[in-house]
């Protein structure tokens, strides 16, 4: 390659980075994770919807109660509505973006106070299958309820790192765009550990351990996340104060697991 030849590569390299390529990018990237956050769930749960309601309908396990149906609702709404203002933004509709952030709020606080009554209603469904099924199951419904209660950790720390990084988002949106844009995004990182863990042909660690599911979330931000480093020489904020704040939930998590202090812990929290 000739000198000429060099400083003409490098040229088109600085022109991109700084042009309209780059741009296209910081555009689209987000609409792009967004998107993938939505097929991560269809992935996860279409398939297994078919199976559990086919186990309903064949009297294989009892009706899901009502409050699952408004989470899954919830849920869809807010991946569409999440997706839809990444849309908006990237086609420069920022005042559309803006009117639909109010439901962004009220789908918010409604999933978490959803969330938080559909734990230990699931879990108590567990309690009583376990309780009424006959003696040749019951040490596969015991470990199918101690399995229940490492999933309470699971569950837990996506209630929280939704809402924390929601709220932190949401006070951001006036005086910081750029926290405010990937906090809301980060907000449903962890929460789609629910959808990877739903795919049965990925590998996994469960339920021996929760390290594949860590592994999953990180891997769905990755695009946002080395794009960003890519192109601003830095890791913006947003993902230090997301690790921060998930970290110590994730120590727990961990450390927890299939302890008999947590079991014994579980019960007394859940009222098992």
């Amino acid at each position: 390659m000739t000198a000429a030849q060099t400083v003409a590569g490098s040229n088109r390299r600085r022109a991109f980075w700084s042009g309209k390529g780059a741009g296209l990018i910081d555009r689209w990237i987000y609409v792009f994770t967004a998107a993938s956050f939505v097929a991560i769930v269809l992935a996860g749960f279409v398939p297994d919807s078919f199976t559990e309601v086919a186990a309903v309908q064949s009297g294989e396990r009892p009706p899901f109660p009502l409050v699952l149906h408004i989470h899954a609702l919830l849920m869809g709404s807010y991946l569409l509505l999440l997706l839809s203002q990444t849309l908006l933004v990237a086609t420069g509709r920022v005042h559309l973006h803006r009117r639909l952030g109010i439901a962004g709020m009220v789908l918010g606080v409604a999933l978490v106070v959803v969330g938080f009554i559909l734990v230990p209603t699931t879990y108590h469904l567990m309690v009583a299958a376990a309780a009424a099924a006959p003696a040749a199951l019951k040490g596969e419904m015991d470990a199918g309820l101690a399995y229940a209660e490492n999933i309470l950790l699971v569950q837990t720390r996506m209630g929280l790192m939704f809402a924390i990084p929601l709220i932190l988002g949401l006070r951001a949106r006036a005086a910081d765009p750029g926290f405010h844009k990937r906090m809301m995004i980060l907000s449903i990182a962890v929460p789609l550990q629910a959808g990877f863990g739903r795919i049965p042909w990925i590998p996994t660690t469960m339920p021996d351990r929760p390290i594949s599911p860590d592994l999953y979330v990180l891997m769905a931000i990755a695009p946002m996340f080395l794009w960003d480093l890519v192109r601003n020489r830095t890791i913006h904020r947003a993902y230090w104060v997301w690790l921060a704040v998930g970290l110590p939930f994730t120590v727990a998590v961990h450390g927890l697991w299939d302890t008999s202090f947590w079991h014994a812990m579980a019960k007394i929290v859940m009222g098992g």
